[in-house]
């Protein structure tokens, strides 16, 4: 099968090569800030005759969002906008045209109700001081070199990477990869470049049906229902004490000030730096360590089954947002649902209020509340006694069984399976004045309680 996957690769520039990117992401920056200065003025213009009762035949002329509309519009009027636009590639006026275009369009389908999540808002003008430089290249010479430590870009020539490029080279010598893009962005201080690729893998070879559930948390990463717990890092609170230092050194630098004019100072920039790859060293770490334990679970199991967890909710907790940011929840999902389907596997995704804490992986029985500080599962039904994340692992795994093959395919983005049932007993919240069903000797209801 065909996927499309991405190659990323840090890249040691000289000073010369790091202005001529920078002016590639000015180039961009430009662009994209003329356009919409244009697009907004074309809005305002157009409001305005229709309060003054125009028609619409005789409005302004409306400037298409698309981004071929876009880029004529830029073509005509480069050369007296950017006089300079010769000395970079093409590729970066395109970058920032391109990002405006999906804004508009995200904008304009979050507006009228096509787009499904929050509310996005209209794009707004870049700034070259809080901007991340980024140009993305889709035509010309991109190529990785037979060294495998130098790769070729339009118009920035020949560039060196700090490690070899053989995974994506042995993969293009042999003809079952093909450079779609390559991206050079600035993340953490240092350079990237990323490189889009169509790869042919091959069909994964028939493995024996295995299940486990993913129960993520944060006294421990993921808590599986084989019994294995996967330690959280909490990489954040182990950089937490130097992350405090650097920040108080920064503030006793002279800073940047809007108001009166000030520039910071080179001691203010030095301090911003370090701090700036302090940040993303505990980026760096969490993410090496998010894949590796994601793959590992893709590979050695059929499918995978995990909670549809609000991430977004659960960050309204001011007392765990940070650890809960720094375990990365919702990477764990996203990694899963498309390396599952890498290695022929399925990734189930239970229903967000499916009571796997409070379910009894033994019988059944379904606990009306369990508070958060309860961190062993007792069962007053048949006695169980367990870690409650193992527990709610054990829950999910068993969650497998339930669902059918056909709607349970890999999950892609931020989709769900369908309600998940419960096929034990459940516990009901026993009313003033009236007996319990063990007293009575009545069934307990069957359905489900709320996570």
């Amino acid at each position: 099968m065909k996927t499309v996957q991405a190659y990323r690769f840090a890249l040691d520039l000289t000073p010369a090569q790091q202005r001529q990117m920078l002016a590639h992401a000015g180039a961009a920056r430009k662009a994209h800030n003329w356009a919409l200065a244009r697009v907004k003025a074309v809005m305002d213009q157009r409001a305005a005759e229709r309060s003054y009762g125009l028609a619409g035949d005789v409005l302004t002329p409306a400037l298409g969002w698309s981004l071929p509309a876009l880029r004529k519009a830029w073509n005509v009027e480069k050369t007296m906008i950017a006089p300079w636009w010769a000395e970079v590639s093409k590729e970066a006026f395109n970058t920032g045209l391109d990002a405006l275009a999906r804004g508009l369009k995200n904008w304009s389908e979050s507006h009228s109700g096509k787009r499904k999540g929050r509310k996005v808002g209209f794009p707004r003008f870049k700034s070259r001081h809080r901007t991340t430089p980024s140009i993305r290249f889709t035509t010309g010479t991109i190529r990785v070199e037979p060294d495998r430590m130098h790769v070729t870009l339009p118009r920035l020539g020949r560039l060196k990477l700090h490690e070899s490029a053989r995974k994506l080279a042995r993969r293009l010598e042999a003809g079952t990869a093909r450079i779609m893009s390559a991206t050079v962005r600035r993340d953490g201080g240092r350079w990237h470049v990323s490189f889009t690729v169509e790869i042919e893998r091959a069909t994964p070879a028939a493995r024996p049906e295995s299940v486990v559930g993913v129960d993520v948390g944060i006294k421990h990463l993921a808590v599986l229902s084989t019994g294995e717990l996967v330690p959280n890092p909490k990489h954040l609170d182990a950089a937490q004490q130097r992350l405090w230092a650097l920040g108080r050194a920064l503030s006793r630098k002279q800073g940047p000030d809007r108001r009166v004019g000030r520039k910071p100072s080179n001691r203010w920039k030095c301090a911003s730096a370090r701090l700036g790859r302090a940040h993303a060293r505990v980026a760096n770490l969490r993410r090496d360590g998010l894949h590796k334990l994601t793959t590992r679970l893709a590979v050695e199991h059929a499918t995978v089954v995990v909670e549809d967890l609000n991430v977004a909710g659960m960050f309204r907790n001011r007392r765990l947002a940070r650890r809960i940011a720094d375990a990365g929840f919702g990477e764990i999902r996203r990694q899963l649902a498309y390396k599952t389907e890498w290695n022929g596997g399925r990734l189930i995704v239970a229903d967000r209020w499916y009571p796997s804490s409070k379910t009894c992986s033994g019988c059944g029985a379904v606990k009306t509340k369990l508070a958060l500080r309860e961190r062993t599962y007792d069962c007053t039904e048949c006695g169980l006694s367990l870690d409650r994340d193992l527990n709610a692992a054990r829950n999910l795994a068993a969650l497998a069984a339930e669902v059918s093959t056909a709607g349970s395919g890999p999950v892609a983005g931020r989709g769900a399976i369908q309600k998940t049932l419960l096929a034990g007993r459940e516990a009901v919240k026993r009313q003033p004045g009236v007996a319990s069903a063990s007293q009575t000797g009545t069934a307990q209801p069957q359905g489900r309680a709320a996570a």
